[in-house]
C-alpha cells in the first residue's frame, strides 16, 4: 500500500477540520485533511430533514464568512438549514483551500519508536505525520441506553437516525431526551397528529429572544459564552433551544397543553412496561429557574449599560404546571398506549480508539489542557467545552483551532536550528 509523509494530519472534515485547515494554511504549515466519508457528512446524513441551525446565521458561522453571503434568502438573524450549513461548510473549504481528501478511513495513529512522530494506517495506505489532530467532533457513537431489549417488539432509533415522521410505524411515539433534538423531535412528531410522550431529565431553556435580542448575544454580553467549566452539578445538563419554524423558546408548560404527555427520566422497563423516575417537576422548574434567571440578569444588563431595549414582562409569565408533573406518571404499558417507536435523543460518546493510549485516560477520554493532548504531538479539536462553553459551535471551534494551530507553530520552532521559537502575544501559552 502507498506511503506517504505529511507534518500535520488533521482527521475530520466537518466544522472542526475545516477550521483547523485555515489556521494551519494562514501559517504555512503543510497538512492534511482525512475524512472518511465527505465534509460535513454529519450535517448530510446524521440530522433529520426539517432542522435547521438552533443559533442565528449571525453567530453559527466562521468570522470570515456570512452566511448572507452565500444565502441573502436566511439574512442575519435566520436560521439556515441543514443543506444550507452543508454548502457553507464546503463553499468555505473550498475557498480556503482546505486539503482534505475524502474517502478515506484512519484505523490506527501509532506512535513511532525511539524518533518523533507517529504512523498513521489508513483504509488507502500509511500515512507518517509529525503531529495529529483528532478533529472528529463530539458527535461520534449513538447512544442508545440498554433500559428497552431490541426483541421487545417495538421499533427503536436514535435521533441520528431520524429523519421525518413517515418514516417511523403508524402509532405513539415515547421520544427520550429533552435537549434541542429530543424536544424538536418530539414537537414534530405532535404537529405530524402522533401521540407523542415525552421523557424530560434536567435541562436549561434559555427565551429564543429576548428584548429583541437572541439569546445567543445575551450568552455572551453575559459572559456566559466564556465559561471554562459548567456550574457544579450542570455538566451534563442539555440545552432545550429551538431554531425551528423561525426560531422559539422551548417550553415544556406549553408542550404539555398542546397535548404531548411529559414524564420523568426513563429508569427501566420490564415485560413492555416502562418506568420513570419523580422527577419531571423537578426538572420542568429548574428549567424555569433557569430562564427566570437568566431574563433577570439581561434586565440587569440592560440597566446598567443603559441599553435602549424593549421591555418584555410577558417573558417571565409561566402557564399552569402541567397535570403530568403534579402527578407524575411513573409507568407506562407501551402496548396499551400504542407505542410503536422509542426515539433515543439521548446523545453521543466519542470513540478514540485509533489514537495512542497515552492520549487517553482510563475511560478512553481525550486526556487534555485546551485541545493540546497529554500525548506529545496529539491534539483534540471540537470537544464540548474545549476551551469555553462555545467550543462545539462553528465560530468556537474556529478560536480552539487558532489556538492549536499556534502551538503547533511553536513547536515547530523548537525544531529550528536556532531553537528559538518566534513566540506572539495571541495567548497560544
Amino acid at each position: 500500500m502507498p506511503t506517504e509523509e505529511i507534518e500535520v494530519l488533521v482527521v475530520g472534515a466537518g466544522q472542526a477540520g475545516i477550521a483547523m485547515s485555515e489556521h494551519l494554511g494562514a501559517r504555512g504549515i503543510p497538512h492534511l485533511v482525512l475524512e472518511r466519508d465527505r465534509i460535513a457528512e454529519k450535517w448530510r446524513t446524521g440530522r433529520w430533514d426539517s432542522l435547521v441551525a438552533n443559533g442565528p446565521a449571525w453567530h453559527d458561522r466562521f468570522p470570515n464568512l456570512e452566511f448572507d453571503q452565500l444565502f441573502p434568502d436566511v439574512g442575519p438573524d435566520g436560521f439556515a438549514t441543514k443543506d444550507q450549513v452543508v454548502q457553507y461548510l464546503a463553499t468555505y473549504a473550498e475557498r480556503i483551500e482546505a486539503p482534505i481528501r475524502a474517502g478515506v478511513e484512519v484505523h490506527a495513529v501509532v506512535k513511532n519508536p525511539g524518533r518523533p512522530g507517529f504512523t498513521v494506517e489508513t483504509s488507502q495506505g500509511v500515512v507518517h505525520a509529525r503531529y495529529v489532530v483528532a478533529a472528529t467532533g463530539a458527535f461520534q457513537t449513538p447512544v442508545i441506553p440498554p433500559i428497552v431489549t431490541a426483541d421487545a417488539g417495538i421499533e427503536q432509533i436514535h435521533s441520528s437516525s431520524y429523519r421525518n415522521p413517515q418514516q417511523l410505524p403508524a402509532g405513539a411515539v415515547l421520544v427520550v431526551g429533552a435537549g434541542s433534538s429530543g424536544v424538536q423531535i418530539a414537537d414534530e412528531l405532535q404537529r405530524s397528529g402522533r401521540q407523542v410522550h415525552l421523557s424530560v431529565g434536567p435541562h436549561d431553556r434559555p427565551p429564543r429572544s429576548y428584548r429583541g435580542r437572541d439569546f445567543c448575544w445575551w450568552l455572551g454580553v453575559l459572559g456566559k459564552w466564556e465559561m471554562a467549566t459548567p456550574p457544579a452539578g450542570a455538566e451534563h445538563v442539555t440545552i432545550a433551544v429551538s431554531g425551528a419554524r423561525g426560531g422559539h423558546t422551548v417550553d415544556f408548560r406549553e408542550l404539555a397543553a398542546s397535548g404531548m404527555r411529559l414524564v420523568g427520566r426513563t429508569q427501566s422497563c420490564v415485560d413492555g412496561v416502562v418506568r420513570f423516575g419523580s422527577d419531571l417537576r423537578h426538572n420542568i422548574e429548574s428549567g424555569d429557574a433557569n430562564l427566570l434567571q437568566l431574563l433577570a440578569e439581561a434586565d440587569a444588563y440592560v440597566e446598567r449599560n443603559g441599553l435602549d431595549l424593549p421591555t418584555e414582562p410577558e417573558a417571565g409569565v409561566l402557564g399552569p404546571l402541567p397535570v403530568d408533573a403534579q402527578t407524575p406518571v411513573t409507568e407506562l404499558d407501551l402496548a396499551a398506549a400504542g407505542v410503536t417507536t422509542i426515539v433515543w435523543a439521548t446523545g453521543f460518546v466519542s470513540d478514540y480508539r485509533w489514537l495512542p493510549g497515552g492520549a487517553l485516560d482510563e475511560n478512553g477520554r481525550p486526556k487534555h489542557s485546551r485541545g493540546v493532548s497529554a500525548e506529545p504531538g496529539v491534539y483534540f479539536l471540537g470537544l464540548p467545552w474545549q476551551s469555553r462553553r462555545g467550543s462545539s459551535f462553528i465560530w468556537g471551534v474556529w478560536h480552539d483551532a487558532a489556538h492549536l494551530a499556534e502551538s503547533i507553530s511553536i513547536q515547530r520552532g523548537y525544531l529550528l536550528p536556532t531553537s528559538r521559537p518566534t513566540l506572539t502575544t495571541s495567548g497560544a501559552l
